[in-house]
């Protein structure tokens, strides 16, 4: 995600702590942070993709996502 787009959360996430937040604010902010978790949620999934245990004989196994 975009520095410009992290700090617009801040932003958002401070004036909605002191002054608090107008309707178009809210929905701006609720579309960020949706957008942030879903960079997170992607990072994370192709990390795991990516990962491997290895065994006590060293053997190596992808991680396998269960449901």
């Amino acid at each position: 995600m975009e520095k410009a787009k992290m700090d617009r959360i801040s932003q958002l996430s401070r004036k909605e702590r002191t002054v608090g937040l107008n309707d178009e604010e809210k929905r701006e902010q609720a579309a960020l942070r949706k957008e942030y978790l879903d960079a997170i949620r992607q990072s994370l999934t192709g990390t795991l993709e990516n990962t491997y245990l290895v065994d006590e004989k060293g053997n190596s196994h992808k991680l396998h996502r269960h449901s």
